[in-house]
């Protein structure tokens, strides 16, 4: 039977089949602070091709009480089965369907989620919909090219707000009646309802005026910096209908900040959602407020692409989020007054590592992924569907210009408004304004799986003058077990040339050259007769998608002045690169920790920073020879106190340094230290031991053993908030003692109560990577349970236990034996083998990094 799924043929046969006109759905939550279950009647007014066809409309509910078709009562027991109502009998033209249901709260982050705030024990609600849960809420014809207008009323507590698509109505004995959505998809759809707090302003330009209003729960609104991030917002209005030369598409725009959200956001036309840990409530780095701004402005990309033209089916998933990534960090870098300029060095070093880690597991997939059903979709937000692509559409825009690909959006606006379409609709508007055939360019980027690797080819003479220069392009086979073939592509690629400058030390670049790299060599005869520069750096700019490799010269000068560089965006370019080797098992991990330590201190972008203190423990963690990894801990936490003491005080490195010597405290004197800063007894000029510093000490001070339940209950009385309570929940479960993980396993695997956000902070203190020995019994526990978990709980649920409780700190080849004996045996669905597998890649690579870094002492 076919469950929640949904596969594309199934739905391709009901888009052939029917068109959806209308919804009309009445909810009754004025029992929400109560929980359980709610009322929901939806009506559904649809045309039908074919006279007596059957169909059905999708539903995820306890009970269904009344169906009704065409004035015609159909038996609930009969026809509703598996989340499917049958519709049997169809008639040829205007349907109307009327279903009585009883929905369920969720705190599983997905259909309605219902959230208690400790603070004022008051129930707030939020739907999330992407991919196919508003079938949770309502009976739906759940698939993207079924657009149709929706019509929600909403029964509410009094005193309580229903916010949702269309603006807000005022409510009539706490009954609020929103008008009909413009046509568009159900999984765009929204209500947020609760005691919000809300700040409101408008956007207003050449006559055009917005609503704008930006929410979050009362216990955090001191918190909410409403001016920045509606600054953000307006920034991105006006650089977004410029470029788009398409006014914004919605009646309002809402933003809102909401609890236990499983992703950062969620473009519900009108009524962005936005996980609620973005208003700090304590100091935060501008890295973070760079983050958050992007994912403001990739919601709101996401108003015209993805919500005005929605995708006909998921495969095409990857265009919605990686024309959003894309414009999201374009808009930073050059909207006029915006903070971060530098915003292709934030995505050179963290989202571009991600899509390369992605791209290089079992898993990997074309950008255009073969999306069969919604479990496939299910897992495929990933490092491809995101960044891959808006990577590929950085290259794009610089192969057919930046003009035409703006003017080619522009046409495709117009043409698909309110409509879904295809890849094929999108290119050949870009074909038909650049003048550029993209076929081939297509079938290469975008239905091919796997990452080139470039490399410079120079000969020079005596006197140091370039002969020859060309870039050689290889395409490494696919990690085993990936489907296609590697294949060489076409690059749009910049080559800078730097020199240490005599005035200022300086790495600086003297030339550039643009030009196309396509087959195995590309001769470069620019070059020639040009004086070697101490570097020479491929993919300048970072136009393409590759993994580039510096010659032994450059290598060299890199390694010595890496953090001179005078422009960010070089820097972070060498430090991924340097990053991608010590993944590769091509720089063995001593030898990356010399060399972040050697040039950290010089790096002034705070993002690339705090990715660097990251790669590093994570490269220390997994990547180090097990017999040298105490001492390179103790080498780097040294550092790490060394970098937090010389730092500006109440600067970004000071936070940042600090937050990485707590993640590592390992001596009795550090851990004194730790201890001295929490009670107050020691301080460190600038530095705000505040509420989130204070929960990272006593995080480290819980896996050492110094902290206890006593401990930790104490600061969770300091701190009784719902982030509290996931902190706490964290501390608990990081103790090194048996009791306390045997306590974390069973309230994840042995109970499903935890809510979404509360199971992820168990889940991330019980794998601690200093335990190992201590948790390597529950390996065998892992996959005595996974499969049952993955079939009994729901999609997020599951896939949080499915990769965090995997035992990816247990670097070892019983690991991979286990693995592949539970893979062969366990039968798992495409979605849980995936997860599994990558899993188990991340494994295989920790072995051969393991190995390089042993060989590099021997």
């Amino acid at each position: 039977m076919p469950g929640t799924n949904l596969t594309r043929e199934e739905a391709q046969q009901r888009a052939t089949l029917l068109t959806v006109d209308s919804y009309e759905i009445d909810l009754d939550l004025s029992g929400a602070q109560e929980g359980g279950t709610y009322r929901s009647v939806t009506t559904v007014r649809f045309d039908v091709a074919e006279n007596g066809a059957t169909s059905f409309i999708d539903l995820v509910a306890p009970a269904v009480h009344e169906v009704t078709l065409n004035g015609d009562a159909l038996d609930p027991a009969a026809v509703f089965e598996d989340s499917r109502i049958a519709l049997p009998g169809l008639l040829e033209g205007r349907n109307v369907l009327r279903v009585v249901a009883d929905c369920a709260y969720t705190n599983t982050g997905e259909g309605l989620h219902r959230f208690v705030d400790p603070v004022d024990e008051q129930a707030y609600l939020y739907t999330q919909f992407e991919v196919p849960d508003a079938r949770r809420v309502f009976a739906s014809f759940e698939q993207p090219d079924l657009k149709a207008t929706f019509q929600f009323t909403v029964k509410a507590p009094a005193g309580w707000t229903v916010i949702s698509n269309s603006p807000t109505p005022e409510p009539k004995d706490d009954v609020w009646v929103f008008e009909p959505t413009p046509r568009i998809s159900s999984y765009i759809t929204a209500l947020i309802v609760g005691p919000y707090h809300s700040v409101h302003s408008v956007y207003e330009k050449d006559g055009q005026s917005v609503p704008l209003g930006i929410y979050c729960r009362p216990s955090l609104a001191e918190f909410l910096d409403s001016d920045a991030i509606f600054e953000v917002t307006r920034q991105g209005f006006d650089w977004f209908q410029e470029k788009f030369d398409y006014p914004y598409p919605f009646k309002k725009y809402d933003q809102l900040f909401v609890p236990e959200f499983n992703a950062g956001a969620m473009e519900n036309a009108g009524a962005v959602t936005i996980r609620d840990q973005y208003v700090f409530r304590s100091k935060v780095t501008d890295a973070a407020y760079e983050v958050r701004a992007e994912t403001i402005l990739h919601e709101l990309a996401h108003m015209w692409f993805g919500d005005l033209v929605t995708m006909e089916w998921w495969n095409d998933l990857w265009l919605n989020e990686s024309f959003a990534t894309f414009t999201s960090i374009a808009c930073q870098a050059s909207a006029p007054g915006s903070r971060w300029p530098h915003s292709w060095t934030t995505f050179a070093n963290s989202m571009k590592t991600w899509a390369y880690r992605q791209d290089q597991l079992p898993s990997t997939h074309p950008i255009m992924a073969d999306i069969r059903d919604l479990d496939d979709v299910l897992v495929n937000f990933d490092g491809i569907t995101y960044a891959k692509g808006a990577s590929v559409l950085k290259q794009l825009v610089a192969y057919v210009g930046e003009d035409e690909f703006f003017k080619g959006v522009q046409a495709y606006f117009k043409a698909h408004a309110f409509g879904n379409t295809r890849l094929s609709d999108l290119l050949g508007a870009l074909e038909e304004t650049s003048g550029r055939d993209l076929k081939t360019w297509s079938k290469k980027w975008l239905e091919t799986a796997g990452i080139n690797i470039l490399r410079p080819e120079i000969a020079t003479d005596a006197d140091g003058v370039i002969t020859s220069f060309s870039v050689r392009q290889e395409a490494p086979a696919l990690p085993a077990g990936a489907k296609g073939e590697p294949v060489l592509r076409p690059h749009r690629i910049a080559i800078g040339l730097y020199d240490l400058s005599a005035d200022s030390g300086k790495l600086v670049r003297t030339d550039r050259i643009e030009l196309d790299v396509d087959g195995e060599l590309t001769a470069v005869p620019q070059l020639t007769g040009k004086r070697r520069p101490a570097v020479i750096l491929l993919n300048d700019d970072d136009l393409s998608y590759a993994k580039v490799r510096l010659d032994e010269e450059s290598l060299k000068t890199v390694t010595e002045h890496l953090g001179d560089f005078e422009a960010s965006l070089p820097r972070a370019l060498c430090w991924a690169s340097a990053w991608d080797m010590t993944r590769d098992a091509e720089l063995a991990t001593r030898d990356y920790l010399s060399l972040v330590l050697s040039g950290v201190g010089k790096e002034s972008d705070i993002g690339v920073v705090q990715s660097l203190q990251r790669q590093v423990k994570l490269a220390i963690d997994l990547y180090a020879d097990p017999s040298t990894r105490e001492a390179l801990l103790t080498r780097w936490t040294d550092a790490t106190l060394a970098h937090l003491r010389a730092a500006e005080p109440a600067g970004d490195h000071q936070l940042a340094w600090a937050r990485a010597f707590a993640a590592t405290a390992r001596t009795p004197e550090q851990l004194d230290l730790l201890e001295a800063l929490l009670d107050g007894t020691h301080t460190v000029e600038g530095l705000a031991v505040d509420t989130e510093l204070r929960w990272a000490f006593v995080e480290r001070l819980a896996a050492v053993g110094r902290f206890d339940e006593a401990e930790v209950a104490a600061e969770y009385e300091r701190d009784k908030t719902a982030a509290g309570e996931r902190h706490a929940a964290t501390a608990r479960a990081a103790r090194p003692t048996p009791e306390a993980k045997a306590e974390a396993w069973a309230s994840v695997i042995d109970s499903d109560k935890l809510p979404n956000a509360v199971q992820e902070a168990v889940i991330s203190g019980f794998v601690q990577t200093d335990q190992r020995e201590l948790l390597a019994s529950y390996t065998d526990r892992y996959f005595e349970v996974v499969k049952d978990v993955w079939d009994s709980r729901s999609h997020e649920i599951a896939q949080q236990i499915a990769i965090g409780l995997y035992p990816t700190i247990q670097v070892s080849e019983e690991t991979l034996t286990k693995t592949d004996t539970w893979l062969s045996a366990a039968e798992p669905n495409a979605a849980l083998r995936r997860l599994v597998s990558e899993s188990r890649s991340g494994v295989e690579r920790a072995l051969r990094a393991q190995a390089a870094d042993a060989a590099a002492g021997e």
